[in-house]
């Protein structure tokens, strides 16, 4: 028992415990639950993030769809940054600031208050990583935005998204970016990054076999 309380008193281990939590907030989930009175993870993908939620919405309440898959992205992004910008508040070191923003994504994913159903991620995802690689994120929210609008094929998009992120932080931070959000200054490797890429491709696994044989779905 002391062991576990000196344990639980390290504040990494605080804030690793808190981006999780964050993270779990099924933000998607409550909507539906509270405006239609709909358990959305059990329609459409099952999943809490804002497709399915724009999904949803579409054969229950068409012209609010949109927004309201809007206002779960905005919501599932700003819960990603929350929780990072805390840790570096508390001046965590660049290792553990890491460390939250993966335990906040995994959050999202496997929610400890949904029975750890879950969502993808990506809006999380992004939110996330964020405030530690932001010109890299940027970037990749860029072409996540384009596909998405353009393709409407939000799999697809969230895929080319992170991945974009995750192949600029092997060729950014030797360009002079600033140390305070450089990875390779501050940790000395990208595989944080690559490990939120590789994640982001498990949960997507079954999408990527869609879209190689042309059957995933669009969405609004």
């Amino acid at each position: 028992m002391e062991n576990l309380l000196i344990f639980l008193s390290n504040v990494n281990v605080i804030f690793y415990i808190l981006g999780y939590l964050i993270g779990g907030i099924p933000f998607g989930f409550v909507m539906m639950k509270v405006l239609y009175k709909v358990d959305i993870t059990k329609e459409g993908s099952g999943g809490i993030g804002a497709t399915n939620v724009c999904r949803v919405a579409k054969s229950l309440d068409p012209q609010r769809a949109k927004r309201l898959g809007s206002i779960c992205l905005l919501l599932d992004l700003f819960k990603g940054i929350v929780p990072v910008l805390a840790s570096k508040m508390a001046d965590l070191n660049f290792e553990a600031q890491w460390m939250v923003a993966i335990l906040t994504i995994i959050g999202h994913c496997y929610s400890p208050y949904l029975n750890f159903k879950g969502g993808k991620g990506v809006s999380t995802t992004m939110g996330a990583v964020l405030l530690l690689i932001p010109i890299e994120s940027l970037i990749g929210l860029t072409l996540w935005a384009i596909i998405g609008k353009g393709l409407k094929i939000s799999s697809l998009a969230s895929i080319a998204g992170v991945g974009l992120a995750t192949l600029l932080v092997f060729f950014l931070p030797s360009w002079g970016i600033p140390a305070s959000v450089n990875i390779l200054h501050e940790v000395g490797t990208p595989t944080p990054m690559v490990l939120v890429f590789v994640f982001t491709l498990y949960k997507h696994w079954s999408n990527l076999l869609n879209l190689l044989s042309g059957r995933e779905k669009k969405i609004l």
